[in-house]
C-alpha cells in the first residue's frame, strides 16, 4: 500500500499537466474498481476544468469547476500514466515498475492541458483502488471525515502531539498509526520516525504527554522526527517497497536510506550505539527498532 510520500509524488507528477486542464472525454472501461464508479461518472466530469489537484492523507482529490470533487485512492497496485506525443510516464516513485498492461487500464481521462492534449490513464491490476465523488467539501465525505492532522508542515508540533496522545495506554507505534490522530502515517515512516526520536515503539503512547520536562522534550523530538522523515521521503520521491516510479521513469531511493525499517540484524546506525535492529510484530505488522537506544 503506498504511503503518504508516494501519493504526494504522484500528485506532484500529475499537477503540472492536470491543473487548469479541460476534461475533453472520460472513458470508464469497467463499472467498478474496489467500489462501483459513481453514477454518470463520465458525464459529470466531461467538459469540466480541473481547478486543483490536492491530497488529503493517502487520498488524491481532483477539484473541478461547477462539479463534484473526485476522490481517488491508489489501493495496492493503482497508478496513473501520462501519455502525450507518443510517449508516456508514470508519476510517483516506487521500487518496482508499475503495471503498463493495457488490460488493467480502467479509467482514461483525455484532457486539453496548457501544454496541449494529454491522456491520463488509471491502471490497477488488483482493483483495490477507487474513485468516488464528493458533492460537498471533500473533508465531509465519509472516506475523509474524521482524519487527523497532516504530518507535514509545522501544525504537528510537540504540544499538539502530546494533546493527541494524552492518557493513551496503547503502544506508541499503534497510536501513531491511528488515522484519526495523524492522517497518512504508515508502517514504514512510523518505524523510521521513532528511531530518529529515540523512542521505543512499545512504550505507552501517553508517556510522552506527561507534564514533565522530559516528556515535553520527547514529544517535541518525535514531532520533529515525523515531519522530517516525511519531508525527506517526499524529497526523495517516496519509498514504497514495490511498484511505483517517478514521472521520468527513475526509481525511488529513499528506501536505501532506511535506518531501521527492513534492516533486521544490522548494527544500529545511531552513533555510539552498540545495539542492532530487531524485528517484532505489533498488531500483525512488522516493527523495526533498536532496543538499546530507543527507550
Amino acid at each position: 500500500m503506498p504511503e503518504l510520500p508516494e501519493v504526494e509524488t504522484v500528485r506532484r507528477g500529475l499537477q503540472p499537466v492536470m491543473e487548469g486542464a479541460r476534461i475533453v472525454e472520460v472513458e470508464a472501461r469497467r463499472p467498478d474498481l474496489r467500489f462501483p464508479l459513481p453514477e454518470k461518472f463520465a458525464e459529470r466530469l466531461k467538459g469540466r476544468t480541473i481547478t486543483a489537484l490536492g491530497r488529503r492523507a493517502k487520498y488524491l482529490t481532483m477539484h473541478v469547476d461547477d462539479g463534484p470533487t473526485l476522490i481517488c485512492h491508489l489501493g495496492m497496485t493503482g497508478s496513473f500514466r501520462i501519455e502525450a506525443g507518443g510517449g508516456s510516464a508514470a508519476p510517483g516513485i516506487f521500487h518496482h515498475e508499475r503495471s503498463k498492461n493495457a488490460a488493467h487500464d480502467h479509467v482514461v481521462f483525455d484532457i486539453m492541458s496548457l501544454q496541449g492534449p494529454h491522456r491520463i490513464v488509471f491502471n490497477d491490476p488488483r482493483r483495490f483502488g477507487f474513485m468516488l465523488f464528493s458533492e460537498t467539501a471533500p473533508d465531509e465525505h465519509p472516506m475523509l471525515a474524521g482524519l487527523g492532522v497532516e504530518p507535514t508542515g509545522n501544525a504537528l508540533d510537540g504540544g499538539l502531539l502530546a494533546a493527541l496522545l494524552k492518557d493513551r495506554k496503547a503502544p506508541l507505534k499503534a497510536a501513531l498509526l491511528d488515522q484519526r490522530l495523524i492522517a497518512g502515517l504508515g508502517n514504514i515512516y512510523v518505524s523510521e520516525a521513532l528511531w530518529r526520536a529515540g523512542l521505543s515503539p512499545l512504550r505507552a503512547a501517553g508517556t510522552i504527554a506527561a507534564r514533565t520536562k522530559k516528556a515535553r522534550a520527547q514529544s517535541e523530538r518525535l514531532a520533529e522526527a515525523i515531519r522530517s522523515v516525511i519531508a525527506d521521503a517526499i524529497a526523495a520521491g517516496g519509498s514504497s517497497l514495490r511498484d511505483y516510479m517517478h514521472t521520468d521513469g527513475s526509481l525511488g531511493y529513499f528506501q536505501h536510506s532506511f535506518a531501521v525499517y527492513d534492516r533486521e540484524g544490522v548494527a544500529c546506525p545511531t552513533p555510539g550505539c552498540a545495539g542492532h535492529v530487531e524485528r517484532i510484530v505489533q498488531s500483525g505488522r512488522s516493527t523495526f527498532y533498536c532496543r538499546a537506544c530507543q527507550e
